[in-house]
């Protein structure tokens, strides 16, 4: 039987070519993380793009309502001045 200091050496360049065999299995796993990372960026760009549209438009809509609301407002107004002032004369 071998002694044991014998042993150590071949047990180490195993254990080496192991770990070695595992970090390359990583690294391969890494290789398609760019071009993953880059599909993801589109996606998030267009549900950015999407997402600014989408308040555009609510904004749009937002002020169009405030615009007429405010138009008929002003024409209750004219109106109630009017009949204020006929009235005042009866």
């Amino acid at each position: 039987m071998a002694e044991p200091k014998d042993m150590v050496v071949p047990m180490l360049m195993e254990m080496r070519a192991a770990i070695d065999k595992r970090f390359d299995s990583v690294d391969q796993g890494f290789d398609g993380v760019d071009s993953r990372m880059k599909a993801i960026e589109k996606r998030l760009d267009t549900i950015d793009g999407r997402q600014k549209s989408f308040n555009n438009a609510l904004t749009a809509d937002t002020m169009m309502s405030k615009f007429v609301t405010g138009d008929f407002e002003g024409r209750i107004d004219a109106l109630e001045k009017k009949v204020d002032e006929l009235m005042k004369r009866n």
